[in-house]
């Protein structure tokens, strides 16, 4: 099938050329279009004190363009997050690397806050047309392994938005350190999107052969099975929680890490920005199992948050990379978990819809309290402001680990 069949949801009149992958070399096409697209969602991360200084913007105005992201992000994942069940994986995957392209040239050329939070925007939906599909196409490529799916799943995702930072501050100290790496990064890109075109792309799992197949993409009221609704909201929960956390780390906390640490240097602030969210894709690799795995990580993400705050307040910088490495092995931990239970209640035919709509939930945990906390720091000044900010994660991740430890010991008697 051509592209172009797939997205008019018509099967192909003939067999055409193509690569005929292996199943290997389609789990790696998968995690491969995901993480490329989160690294450059967050190459930017490093590079906000200096659109900053340039552009004369606020650390408001820096959440506000980072928020951009986050909600086009979800509105896209509530409008279109079924769409590959439909189209077929490897289209709407297409779709996402062109929309990432754009994204990425608008961000690189931006000279206002409003072409910064359009270039944002435009990232957002990348992700979020790529979220679903390399999700349900892991699961799919793995059908007797679905642990394994959701760890590869979480790996590629935690990992794009780990090394992203690293990245940007890497190749910000090239000529033109808020363009270049943007432009580095559609070169990748623009080469991802020529395995994945010439790619023999499997059928769509809910070809519509009604004369209107594209009324099967408008818009869906999100629904969950009643066998997996408690799992949803668990996993809907500690997902809010988390990117809460990892918004953070995403958006003020170059800033704030760079006050700890007394440094200015672009690549380190940017490994900084990225521990927590790089520990959390490495633990995916931890075979933590159990029923106290989930309150275990919470706890530890909890404690850790509090650490954070406790290496400004002591100019700590080796307790900061410890408390970002913990923070990130118990989200990790508890994240996985949770996610994977979710994943295998749901039915193969909703797949990507559930788990977008998990997905939505998950990541206004990066705009919504962020945003509160870009308002906070224009208030109280950035020390007092990520004080209080992760006195609350701290609490709310104790809280959820309660809840779930007393649900393990029910279980277990």
């Amino acid at each position: 099938m051509t592209v172009f069949s797939e997205l008019r949801m018509r099967p192909a009149t003939a067999d055409r050329w193509g690569w005929d992958a292996s199943t290997t070399a389609r789990l790696v096409m998968a995690g491969v279009v995901i993480f490329t697209l989160l690294v450059g969602a967050n190459l930017a991360t490093p590079l906000y004190p200096l659109l900053q200084a340039k552009l004369g913007i606020t650390p408001l105005d820096v959440t506000v363009a980072f928020s951009a992201y986050v909600l086009a992000l979800v509105a896209t994942l509530v409008l279109a997050g079924h769409w590959s069940d439909h189209i077929g994986r490897r289209a709407a995957l297409v779709l996402a690397v062109l929309v990432g392209l754009a994204g990425g040239f608008v961000f690189a050329t931006a000279d206002s806050l409003v072409a910064l939070a359009a270039g944002r925007a435009l990232q957002g939906v990348a992700v979020a047309l790529a979220t679903g599909a390399s999700s349900a196409a892991l699961r799919e490529l793995l059908p007797s392994r679905p642990e394994w799916a959701s760890r590869f799943t979480l790996l590629a995702s935690a990992g794009g938005v780990a090394a992203g930072p690293v990245i940007g501050g890497v190749l910000s100290l090239l000529p033109g350190p808020t363009s270049t790496p943007y432009y580095v990064h559609s070169l990748v890109l623009a080469a991802v999107l020529v395995p994945l075109y010439l790619l023999k792309a499997r059928p769509a799992i809910s070809l519509h052969a009604g004369p209107q197949p594209l009324r099967v993409l408008a818009p869906r009221r999100p629904s969950v099975s009643s066998d997996a609704r408690g799992a949803f909201w668990l996993a809907s929960s500690v997902g809010f929680l988390s990117f809460t956390v990892f918004g953070f780390c995403l958006s003020l906390a170059p800033g704030y890490f760079a006050q700890i640490v007394h440094a200015d240097s672009r690549p380190l602030i940017g490994l900084l920005a990225g521990l927590t969210l790089g520990s959390s894709a490495l633990s995916q690799l931890l075979a933590v199992r159990g029923r106290f795995a989930v309150p275990a990580g919470l706890a530890v993400l909890g404690v850790s948050v509090l650490l954070i705050a406790a290496a400004a307040a002591w100019s700590s910088p080796w307790l900061l990379i410890f408390a970002s490495v913990a923070a990130g092995v118990g989200q990790g931990m508890a994240f996985r978990t949770v996610f994977n239970d979710v994943a295998g209640k749901v039915e193969a035919a909703r797949h990507a819809q559930v788990i977008s709509t998990v997905y939505v939930i998950t990541y206004l945990g990066s705009a919504i309290p962020v945003i509160g906390l870009g308002l906070a720091a224009g208030l109280v000044g950035l020390q007092a402001a990520v004080a209080g900010f992760v006195m609350v994660c701290a609490a709310a991740a104790l809280t959820l680990a309660a809840i779930t430890l007393r649900g393990a010991l029910r279980r277990s008697v």
